[in-house]
């Protein structure tokens, strides 16, 4: 048998007013300030819109931080909050009783539930994202007393019934709310939409921005201005797709080498940047020195990824400041076997005690090339991932690469590529030969240090577009078995 703790008093006197709206309504003025959020958290569960309409317009505590409620977008509840923040605003409130100053639609756990908010429980949760950013605020004391409304947003082509109605409630109350959207992805939205939601929100609050388009350069260069206002931008993640590759790239020379500079001049301006990722930019073609030239703080993560590489690209790696303490790489898609990597081994050596992550992945490597680092790889020794996938090397300088590893005892995954002796003719890959040429290998590894997660794959094949792999089991694409 077992047994259940009976209800609380607290519980018991929630469980009362929910049930009863009009008594709950009521009761707010007189409602002691411990009861606000059990009893919200009730009425957000029950679904009770007038109740938390109510309470948002009265809410006595500093920060309400609703978005660790919603696990799934909710109109109706959306639209009872944001009819309670419009109480707040046209309500007869003395400064000094107005309590309310963070309302946070965010999706992310908040402690704040967790507890039951005591009298000074309640202000400490008010410490948000926005009130800890340290850059210069434009309209400060202006924007000191207004309500701040926090948000993450996700925008895509079709933007879904709760974006459309919180975006036009925005718009509408910009003038009155301090409003900050902290992570915001941006997707196949033309740029006229983009600067217009971009209008709505703080440019200081953004902290994350990722941007999915198929701008051309021009239309990139246009937006520029927007990015160079965001100065507490931590995380910036740029996507370019492009279907008419080869009508861009007849642009005017003059035309385009001015687009590139007004875009990578914009860098300055991000004095918290520490995480840069950017895909399909393909005129950074040897500017890649001006684009790290322009950081001004430390970056810990960079991908550029599906953009060709000069050799004063390569070098700059080696020669840049702000790169010196990276914890990650990720090179993909950059296709590097014209170029001496010998500067990429001086970089190695530069982050030796900070990186933990290398992927050049798919950037057709060869021997030459991986021997010219591969010393330098040897004293990284807090790498924790390397990936080397899709890039060709043979049996013996993997085996080279592999002895070099032992100092690397923190790898907990490790991919490389199928040996070179593996395939035929056209990359045909041999079955046989690479369960065997691998199985050699990893028993090179096991007597150099003892591997965690570890796989040798096969380029993708023609036909069925699969890989063979072997580490911990062998996988055969269709084509081989």
């Amino acid at each position: 048998m077992s047994f259940q703790d009976p209800p609380t008093l607290l519980s018991l006197a929630v469980q009362s007013l929910v049930k009863n709206e009009a008594l709950a309504i009521n009761a707010l003025q007189e409602l002691p300030r411990e009861l606000f959020p059990p009893l919200f958290k009730a009425a957000f569960t029950g679904r009770h819109t007038k109740i938390l309409k109510e309470m948002v317009g009265s809410w006595p505590l500093l920060c309400l931080p609703v978005g660790a409620l919603m696990n799934v977008p909710d109109m109706s509840i959306l639209q009872a909050v944001l009819d309670g923040v419009d109480m707040q605003l046209t309500g007869n409130f003395h400064p000094r009783k107005r309590k309310l100053q963070v309302l946070d639609l965010r999706n992310v756990h908040h402690h704040f539930w967790d507890v039951s908010a005591g009298p000074e429980d309640g202000d400490g949760s008010a410490e948000t994202v926005c009130q800890k950013q340290k850059a210069t605020r434009p309209h400060r004391y202006a924007l000191r007393r207004r309500l701040k409304v926090v948000t993450d947003l996700c925008l895509q082509f079709d933007l879904e019934e709760h974006q459309t109605y919180f975006l036009q409630w925005a718009q509408e109350r910009r003038c009155s709310l301090n409003l900050c959207c902290v992570k915001m992805q941006i997707r196949e939205l033309p740029i006229h939409t983009v600067r217009k939601i971009l209008q709505i929100f703080q440019p200081y609050c953004i902290e994350e921005l990722e941007l999915n388009t198929g701008w051309t350069l021009s239309t990139l260069a246009c937006f520029t201005p927007c990015l160079g206002q965001m100065k507490n931008l931590r995380k910036l993640h740029l996507t370019l797709v492009h279907e008419k590759l080869f009508t861009f790239l007849r642009t005017s020379t003059d035309i385009q080498e001015k687009s590139v500079t007004k875009f990578i001049s914009q860098f300055s301006k991000l004095n918290s940047l520490q995480h840069l990722n950017l895909t399909g930019l393909y005129f950074l073609t040897g500017h890649i020195n001006e684009l790290l030239g322009c950081l001004k703080t430390p970056l810990e993560f960079l991908s550029i990824a599906l953009c060709k590489y000069s050799q004063s690209d390569m070098e700059s790696f080696a020669q840049c400041q702000s790169l010196h303490h990276l914890k990650h790489l990720h090179l993909a898609g950059i296709i590097l076997h014209d170029l001496s990597l010998v500067p990429l081994g001086i970089f190695l050596e530069n982050v030796a005690n900070t990186l933990k992550t290398l992927e050049l992945e798919h950037c057709r490597m060869t021997d030459s090339q991986v021997s010219a680092f591969i010393p330098a790889l040897n004293k990284c020794s807090q790498l924790i991932e390397v990936n080397f996938c899709d890039n060709d090397i043979s049996t013996s300088v993997l085996m080279n690469l592999l002895h070099h590893t032992a100092n690397l005892s923190q790898l907990i995954m490790e991919l490389y590529p199928a040996p070179l002796e593996c395939y035929e003719t056209g990359f045909v890959l041999r079955a046989e030969r690479f369960v065997q040429l691998s199985s050699e290998l990893m028993n090179i590894l096991c007597t150099v240090r003892q591997p965690h997660s570890i796989c040798f794959a096969s380029q993708l094949c023609l036909i069925c577009s699969q890989r063979c792999t072997y580490g911990l089991e062998t996988r055969l694409c269709h084509c081989c078995q």
